[in-house]
């Protein structure tokens, strides 16, 4: 096995920052919530949780899942902002919140995304899950299949508003996990979660997300509320060039789940950053390839490496490379060949596999015939 310890070089990327250096980390707010969870966008780490896989009733945080599905569709070309979509009266007899629309009429698909996204309208919901899936039933088949995709381990969808069943849940994890991949997959369409209200035939509806009008790096993303739920809310906020996604459910109010993620995302800007440490396609190391047309090969990562760290300790980070011994050509940049760990003393922040950032074909026969004495004699 062959190791290789290598500096940081993402530590340049945001130099002109400056940080107390070991500013010790204190232990997280303590919160009067169900289950919650704070997660760095980039990094993916968790920073805070508890209960954070407990399956509970998302209320309608559900509608994330919903607008993915919907997104893709307008992704795919399967649906238009502009098309209409005829209210059925299964949408329009949906009970909870509503965005007043007429069973019969004809709304367009961008005001129903308003109504499913601002004013949380389980009618608007319905529309446009019966409009992509054909069915509300066969909507949900489809969020669940998103769900498994996305790694969502602990959700399952019965229906595309959040209306309560036995079997319809989610965990703060696998929400967090859909606020994030929201925001990667669907930059386009993530500014409907930071719209404060939007007017439908003469009637203006706001949006319930009070952090965003009490926080400006706050911009999204959704709240949630039923009477076995409690007050839910999920949260994107971004501050220079770090976002985080805090989630809280069950609580006992509307400012107690605000002032909950509040106080989750202002500890986590607070005590921790997030650089960028490597890029996809950089080369990390050069490898020996026996048999190849060319050697060494580059090896590297396939996506982006972001690390999340107390601030002030970046200096202290370790990255160690571990690549396969005796590597034969061909290789593929698709077939992993070592491994990427990232530790702070103990504790490992990260560990990626490894790629040749290239395909390395095998060599001619001359080069074959001598590279296999020369590992026969080794």
């Amino acid at each position: 096995m062959k190791r290789k310890f290598l500096a940081l070089p993402g530590l340049l990327l945001i130099s002109h920052l400056s940080f107390a250096a070991d500013v010790p980390v204190p232990p997280p707010p303590a919160l009067k919530a169900r289950s919650y969870i704070l997660v760095d966008h980039d990094s993916g780490r968790a920073l805070v949780e508890s209960n954070a896989d407990e399956r509970l009733d998302p209320a309608s945080i559900t509608k994330l899942m919903s607008a993915y599905a919907v997104f893709h569709a307008l992704k795919d070309g399967k649906l238009s902002l502009k098309e209409n979509v005829t209210i059925s009266e299964h949408a329009w007899r949906a009970e909870g919140s509503r965005t007043f629309v007429q069973v019969g009429t004809q709304v367009p698909v961008e005001v129903l995304i308003q109504g499913m996204i601002v004013q949380s309208g389980n009618d608007a919901t319905i529309a446009l899950a019966e409009r992509v899936g054909g069915t509300e039933d066969t909507f949900a088949a489809l969020m669940n299949n998103y769900a498994k995709q996305l790694g969502m381990k602990n959700s399952h969808f019965v229906n595309s508003s959040g209306l309560p069943s036995p079997d319809h849940y989610m965990t703060a994890r696998d929400m967090a996990i859909l606020g994030s991949a929201l925001i990667r997959d669907f930059p386009d369409y993530y500014k409907w979660y930071s719209q404060r209200e939007f007017t439908w035939n003469k009637i203006r509806q706001e949006n319930r997300n009070g952090l965003l009008g009490r926080d400006p790096s706050v911009d999204g993303i959704k709240t949630g509320h039923t009477e076995t739920a409690g007050y839910c809310l999920v949260t994107s906020a971004k501050r220079q060039n770090m976002r985080l996604i805090s989630v809280v459910l069950g609580t006992a109010s509307m400012k107690a789940r605000e002032d909950a993620s509040q106080a989750l995302i202002n500890y986590g800007f607070t005590f921790y950053e997030t650089r960028k440490v490597h890029g996809a396609g950089e080369s990390l190391q050069d490898a020996r390839v026996w048999k190849a047309a060319y050697t060494p090969a580059q090896i590297g990562l396939r996506r982006d490496l972001f690390i999340t760290a107390p601030r002030g300790q970046f200096n202290s980070l370790k990255s160690q490379i571990n690549v396969q011994p005796k590597l034969i050509a061909p290789l593929s940049a698709q077939k992993s060949v070592g491994t990427l760990t990232v530790s702070l003393g103990e504790q490992v922040l990260d560990k990626r596999y490894l790629y040749p950032v290239r395909d390395v074909p095998q060599g001619g026969w001359w080069r074959r015939m001598v590279d296999s004495v020369l590992l026969w004699m080794e």
